[in-house]
């Protein structure tokens, strides 16, 4: 079940992956204690079964030892929605950042584009080498505490501030892991999202491209490599009877890249075919299309996503950039967001 994008431009997913993609079950068992799910009716009704629990949404677990109340995670979530919008009114920086490894290289030029404006250490915890590091995560963490920054300051982003007006240092330290958490998120899921477009659109698409078609391409890439591929729900009796191969206490795998594959919910569904979406003007509730998960559970930067890729997916092919991999085949690794792994390097 391999994407036909073109006969030289193929994808080879991991082992894991690929085992679920050959899969022809809707339902199945994945171990003992655990089911996968890709039928588009069973899967609203497992939706609708119960509310999401707070530990089943990254943006609410616990940061610096404790639980993030919610009220902080939903000014967390505004301030990045208002510094994501401030940042894509700017110029981008040098695109010569856009070079290298994707989806890393995307992630980094988008860090630099939102939030490279922020006082140090503050702006390093949105870096990637940091934050790939326990160690250093930690130094960083001590120093904002003692240095979150001047007020007022020129350039500064909102969730800056949330650290700065901490009123003590638990929630400075919770204020300080929230940024991370959600500059993290945000940029890996936009920069997966990107760089995924980028490989599926094929050299001769990236040559003929059209501003128009951008955002046609990046639902088409969504539907074909969403980067939210699988969604976690702990087990319990809301599910138990929604079919027979799930049992009380098994938790529940669904999987949106099985879903977008299915024949029965989509022509030609393996093609790359970004004029499916044309006319269409609700993406969203598109049947058997999960991009950002579902009513009540869905992705708190989802709004943001689209448009950052578009503004990123904009700037790599104004500067000409050239997808350089040692073989035509690019990996997909399992990792919890799904991204095609591959060289670039930019014309210009």
């Amino acid at each position: 079940m391999s994407t036909a994008v073109a006969p030289s431009h193929s994808l080879a997913f991991a082992p894991r992956i690929q085992e679920l993609l050959d899969r022809d079950e809707k339902v199945f068992r994945i171990d003992p204690d655990k089911v996968g799910v890709s039928d588009s009716r069973l899967l609203a009704e497992i939706v609708a079964a119960r509310p999401v629990h707070s530990t089943e949404r990254s943006v609410y677990k616990p940061a610096a030892g404790a639980d993030i109340p919610h009220d902080s995670a939903t000014r967390t979530i505004r301030a990045l929605g208002q510094d994501a919008m401030a940042g894509i009114r700017k110029p981008p920086p040098p695109a010569r950042g856009m070079s290298g490894t994707w989806p890393y290289a995307g992630t980094s030029h988008l860090r630099r584009w939102l939030f490279s404006d922020d006082a140090l250490p503050v702006a390093l915890l949105s870096k990637r080498g940091v934050s790939r590091s326990d160690s250093l995560s930690l130094l960083v963490d001590r120093a904002v505490t003692r240095w979150p920054g001047r007020p007022g300051r020129a350039g500064s982003t909102e969730l800056a501030g949330l650290i700065r007006d901490a009123e003590d240092p638990l929630e400075r330290r919770q204020a300080a892991a929230m940024y991370r958490r959600a500059t993290a998120t945000l940029c890996d899921g936009v920069a997966g999202l990107t760089g995924n477009a980028l490989w599926l659109m094929g050299p001769q698409r990236r040559q003929e491209w059209h501003r128009g078609d951008l955002t046609a391409i990046l639902w088409e890439t969504l539907r074909l490599l969403p980067p939210a591929w699988m969604l976690y729900r702990k087990g319990g009796e809301a599910y138990a009877g929604l079919h027979p191969e799930i049992r009380p206490g098994d938790d529940i795998a669904l999987f949106p890249l099985l879903m977008h594959r299915h024949a029965d919910y989509w022509s030609q569904p393996l093609e790359f075919r970004p004029e499916r979406w044309d006319g269409v003007a609700d993406p969203e509730k598109a049947p058997a299309f999960m991009p950002f998960g579902f009513d009540g559970a869905r992705c708190w930067a989802k709004h943001l996503v689209v448009p950052l890729a578009e503004r990123l997916l904009t700037t790599a092919l104004e500067n000409g950039i050239l997808v350089r991999s040692p073989r035509p085949e690019a990996e997909v690794p399992l990792r919890s967001l799904l991204s095609v792994r591959f060289e670039a390097r930019l014309a210009v």
